[in-house]
């Protein structure tokens, strides 16, 4: 048997070294366990929003300088016509490689004493015990943070779904100067395509849509400006893709497992909250650790996860409807104050006064767009 620990943490993508870093804060002896050798990739959007950006500082955790694009808010586009707004006052967004922020946790991790076992597979859980290919790891606490298809949440038997719906992602870096200090989204018939910036001399650019087999070459058709911006490109990075999904688990824990980021339930990408929760979730979790009563971080968690939930349901109402698109947008374009409210809502700086009001004049707004 190998040396005993606090917490076992499986998966060691940046929801659980996350949760690794935020346990050891709290003074507890920590492993990680991967099957996979760092860095570690994944297809996704590679914006941060200003939540992770908190959470991040919180956890001690800081991107170098030259490896991080600002973001001063987000902008939305269909067919000529756009709208965009700034993040609340002081608050900003960070665009980062994954594989950089992968990095910069896993120095965290090891700076704090994480034990981290890299290309292990974990075979099985029991009572406080962990199994690996190379024995077996006793454990107080074990955190499942194995992704989507989480083997953690088979085993502990918290896989029922109290919702569930999928789409699919796929994302490809482009070196192209970019053009934009925002998020930008765009709003197609049957996808939508996000850009950012990804450094000096490149761009990220993802697509999402409900049809697993439409790849970025032939959803990027729907999308002309965008398209033009990227005809000639030279492609730096190849074409990742992944699951996007609202999913929510009727439980999270289950006495002394616990699942967190996407293994735990997840968000649209659509909202660029997936790796806000999972740092949030982390810090969450530590702190339920500390007094040893994981319901704490169950209620935390169903916190966490309702406003993005939500964010993610309003935004795909405009998915497959194309003239809805066009009159949100004109109305957005219209009333940017409403478009600012709606999006400090979105980042947890909400003014429930302004959103009643905002919500009556949008829809006035889009009546008569």
């Amino acid at each position: 048997m190998l040396d005993a620990t606090d917490v076992f943490v499986i998966g060691g993508g940046p929801a659980g070294l996350a949760a690794a870093i935020a346990a050891r804060q709290q003074g507890f002896r920590v492993t990680v366990a991967d099957g996979a050798e760092p860095p570690i990739d994944k297809a996704c959007g590679e914006a941060l929003m200003p939540e992770a950006i908190i959470a991040l500082k919180r956890l001690g955790v800081a991107v170098p300088a030259p490896e991080i694009c600002r973001l001063k808010g987000v902008r939305f586009l269909r067919s000529g016509v756009s709208a965009e707004a700034d993040f609340p006052s002081g608050l900003f967004g960070l665009s980062v490689r994954r594989i950089a922020l992968h990095r910069v946790l896993t120095e965290r991790a090891e700076g704090l004493g994480v034990q981290l076992l890299w290309k292990q597979v974990v075979t099985g859980i029991s009572d406080k015990e962990v199994d690996l290919a190379d024995g077996r790891v006793g454990a107080r606490w074990i955190i499942g943070a194995d992704g989507v298809n989480s083997r953690v949440q088979r085993w502990a038997k918290l896989d029922r779904l109290s919702h569930s719906s999928w789409r699919y992602a796929f994302r490809r870096h482009y070196r192209v100067p970019p053009w934009t200090g925002r998020l930008e989204v765009y709003w197609g018939k049957h996808s939508q395509a996000y850009a950012t910036a990804a450094g000096h001399d490149q761009v990220c650019v993802a697509v999402a849509s409900r049809h697993p087999q439409l790849r970025l070459d032939e959803a990027l058709r729907e999308f002309p400006e965008l398209n033009r911006r990227l005809r000639g490109a030279e492609t730096t990075s190849a074409e990742r893709g992944a699951v996007s999904a609202n999913r929510r688990l009727k439980r999270v824990y289950r006495e002394n497992i616990a699942l967190i980021g996407d293994a735990s339930g997840t968000v649209d990408t659509i909202t660029g909250e997936g790796l806000d929760l999972a740092f949030c979730q982390a810090l969450a979790l530590a702190e339920a650790l500390r007094t040893g009563a994981l319901v704490h971080y169950q209620a935390a968690h169903r916190r966490l996860a309702r406003r993005p939930l939500f964010m993610a349901r309003l935004m795909l109402l405009q998915d497959g409807r194309p003239g809805f698109q066009h009159r949100m947008l004109r109305a957005l374009r219209r009333r940017p104050h409403i478009f600012r409210n709606l999006l400090a809502l979105h980042v947890g700086v909400p003014s429930p006064f302004h959103l009643a009001l905002d919500s009556l004049t949008l829809g006035w707004g889009l009546l008569t767009a």
